[in-house]
């Protein structure tokens, strides 16, 4: 009897081990499961602000792209405004100079007209009055012309221009003084005036080595009213 009890006893103790035992094996999978899902979501998350800051940074890359092409365009469009610019300046130049070559060639004529009139008094005396039109003609061109060229002083010169003009209107100069009149105005930007100035050398005087000059002002004048 007691011999049967004490088996009955171990039996006991032996199943509650085996149930504890197999109790410890069946909770290990839970907690390694758990733990493996929390490993997971970190390893999503963490892709996903890699992948933000990846597209970030390819969208920051093409702005910067469109930036530089934008500063190329800008920097070639510099380019040619600076070359057409120069272009113009030395058309400018160009003017300056023949201007200046015909002041010395008229200031040449007239002291041979002068000298020449002054012989020719006692012979032909009815010459003289012609002869002194003329030099004044050529003298006030010549210091209109002198107002640009060498002092500069082109706010007297409009008005030395306007006077040419209205007192010799079939002179041999007046395409010229029409044109440095309608440049003078362009440059204060009165447009409609200079405009009307380069009008009268493209419509009175066509066959005027101004005319293409006169011609181009009227387009550039165009182009800054917005006129088509």
């Amino acid at each position: 009897m007691a011999a049967s009890v004490r088996d009955t006893i171990k039996w006991g103790v032996t199943l509650c081990a085996a149930l504890s035992a197999s109790t410890g094996y069946a909770q290990a999978p839970v907690v390694n499961a758990n733990g493996g899902s929390e490993l997971e979501q970190r390893i999503v998350v963490l892709e996903r602000i890699v992948k933000s800051r990846t597209e970030m940074q390819h969208r920051m890359q093409t702005q910067l792209d469109n930036m530089q092409n934008e500063v190329d365009q800008l920097r070639g469009a510099v380019e040619v405004n600076t070359n057409e610019l120069q272009k113009v300046l030395e058309r400018q130049r160009e003017l300056y100079l023949e201007i200046d070559k015909r002041v010395e060639a008229l200031k040449q004529s007239g002291a041979l007209t002068s000298t020449s009139s002054s012989g020719a008094v006692s012979t032909v005396p009815e010459s003289a009055p012609a002869s002194s039109v003329q030099v004044g003609e050529s003298e006030a061109y010549e210091s209109a012309v002198n107002l640009i060229l060498k002092s500069r002083e082109y706010d007297k010169a409009i008005p030395a221009f306007q006077s040419f003009i209205e007192g010799f209107p079939n002179s041999e100069y007046a395409p010229n003084a029409h044109y440095w009149l309608g440049q003078l105005l362009f440059n204060k930007q009165q447009w409609s005036d200079a405009s009307e100035q380069f009008n009268i050398v493209v419509n009175r005087f066509s066959s005027s080595t101004k005319r293409p000059d006169a011609l181009l002002k009227l387009g550039v004048i165009a182009e800054r009213n917005g006129d088509s």
